[in-house]
């Protein structure tokens, strides 16, 4: 029996991303979507996830189990702890899509870098990595790097700038850690500007490792 896989975003912009990933890692299930962007805008507006918002994300994993959702995931970093909130009240499976990459980084390596361009997203990012690796026994040791100014010259329309600072902060925290997390998905597209020689350590983006851990499930 064909399964179905639904996904939650807080950006219309990453319903093609995911559509892509589908066909590539999932094309045997069928895959709806739920967007909201005001969580997200939400979120960065009050500098934290609120208990209101929070209760909306709650809603969506119901609405997604109530419109034949066999399995959920939540594409937002920035609402991971209302996700797992949701986990625990919505009858199937339920993640949040960083979860699988903050799993990765800790097989990979015990001094783990989290990289953001938004702090809202960077301290759930980090609090999962820490969970994660409590949860088999290690021990490690974070580093959390903020890109500051780097989203605000993304909105401001000047993706190049938001770039380059993204770069330059990639290449010096590789010198200080065994292994990258991206805490933000929208990053992802820097690491492919970087040279072979600056990749000095893997770099983690969470929507493939993701995907391909849902095609082990699905």
């Amino acid at each position: 029996m064909t399964k179905t896989l639904g996904l939650v975003h807080t950006s219309a912009t990453l319903v093609p991303v995911f559509q892509e990933l589908c066909k590539q890692y999932i094309p045997h299930v069928n895959v709806f979507n739920i967007v909201d962007d005001s969580l997200i805008k939400q979120v960065i507006s009050r500098g934290e996830l609120r208990a209101d918002t929070a209760r909306r994300v709650v809603n969506y994993a119901g609405s997604a189990e109530s419109a034949g959702a066999d399995y959920i995931m939540f594409t937002c970093s920035s609402i991971g702890a209302a996700v797992e909130a949701a986990a625990d009240l919505t009858q199937v499976p339920v993640l949040r899509v960083d979860q699988p990459m903050a799993d990765q980084a800790v097989a990979t390596g015990s001094r783990i870098g989290v990289i953001a361009t938004l702090p809202t997203t960077l301290a759930p990012t980090s609090d999962l990595v820490q969970r994660r690796a409590a949860v088999v026994g290690k021990d490690i040791q974070l580093k959390a790097v903020l890109c500051e100014g780097a989203f605000e010259a993304l909105m401001g329309g000047n993706p190049a700038l938001h770039d380059t600072m993204v770069a330059k902060a990639l290449k010096e925290l590789s010198t200080q850690v065994d292994v990258i997390v991206l805490a933000q998905a929208s990053m992802a597209r820097v690491v492919d500007t970087l040279s072979e020689s600056e990749k000095i350590v893997p770099i983690l983006a969470s929507p493939p490792i993701a995907m391909a851990y849902l095609a082990t499930v699905l």
